[in-house]
């Protein structure tokens, strides 16, 4: 216990000069192996250091130059490294957290550009179709008068809502296409009316490729709105089997339906009855005033 005391009580300048000899002895390694190993070597030792010292011009007492061999043969200086536990990984993390810090960023920077792309490309559309979906299928319901066109609507929309669950955003898109038509077609209302003027034809007929001996008579008429206005309307063409948005097309009749109208129209050049088909909202299909097996032309 005297002896503990005696060295905590020594002056800082004394403990100084002990680890200088240490450290010199350190960095004198061929001294150390000659001296340590051969005879008389702490002596020899001793000597030896008192004349690296005095040709520094540095005065180191006996006591303080034993105190030294003593200190490195002890490796009382030597640095021993702590544990390499938690808390000495935690602190070279944080003492290296420039470095990785920027390439932390980069990761987060890099994954927050590629979720953002995903919701804006992917998610964010999907999410806006599914939304027109349900909302063109409300609509239909609520102006849907015609059953079959319910049972479509609710059709169309079922196709829908499983192609956004299967992420099948191209079937989602063509499904909210076709429902948007039938709420087209559903709140559309028009009549068609037989077209007359000057220079204008009301009717012709058409001798079909399969039958040469028999005639298609077909009126033309126009699709007007309430105020009289055109309506555009999608018509397929039996002859061709195109689809055209056409507000004036070929109507087909019978055969007396046609003569009925041609002779009035020669009567005064005026068609006394010219309506011939009605289309109300919510319904699909007009309502047809003449005989008609629905099949239209686009060119005449």
């Amino acid at each position: 216990m005297a002896d503990t005391a005696a060295v905590r009580s020594r002056p800082l300048d004394e403990v100084m000069l002990a680890m200088d000899v240490v450290d010199t002895l350190r960095h004198r390694q061929t001294v150390v192996a000659q001296e340590l190993e051969g005879p008389e070597r702490d002596e020899a030792l001793l000597a030896r250091l008192r004349q690296i010292y005095a040709a520094q011009g540095i005065e180191v007492s006996d006591r303080i130059l034993h105190d030294g061999v003593a200190a490195l043969r002890e490796d009382r200086f030597a640095y021993r490294p702590p544990p390499d536990d938690w808390r000495i990984r935690l602190a070279r993390i944080y003492v290296e957290r420039g470095r990785w810090g920027k390439r932390l960023l980069g990761v987060v920077i890099a994954l927050a550009i590629g979720v953002g792309a995903y919701q804006f490309a992917i998610v964010a559309p999907r999410d806006a179709i599914s939304a027109e979906i349900e909302r063109t299928h409300a609509a239909i319901g609520a102006v849907a008068v015609d059953e079959g066109a319910r049972l479509g609507a609710d059709t169309l929309h079922a196709r829908g809502r499983a192609a956004i669950a299967a992420g099948d955003t191209r079937t989602a898109q063509a499904t909210l296409a076709e429902l948007g038509e039938l709420q087209a077609s559903l709140e559309r209302s028009y009549s068609l009316l037989v077209v007359i003027g000057p220079d204008v034809v009301s009717g012709v007929w058409r001798v079909p490729d399969m039958n040469v001996e028999a005639r298609n008579h077909y009126l033309i008429v126009e699709a007007v709105d309430e105020r009289g206005g055109p309506v555009a309307l999608p018509v397929r063409s039996e002859e061709t089997g195109r689809i055209e948005q056409v507000t004036t097309f070929g109507l087909r009749v019978d055969e007396a339906t046609w003569n009925r109208v041609a002779a009035d129209l020669e009567d005064d050049g005026i068609i006394q009855e010219r309506l011939v088909a009605v289309k109300r909202p919510g319904v699909l299909e007009p309502e047809y005033l003449v005989e008609t097996t629905g099949g239209t032309i686009t060119r005449w």
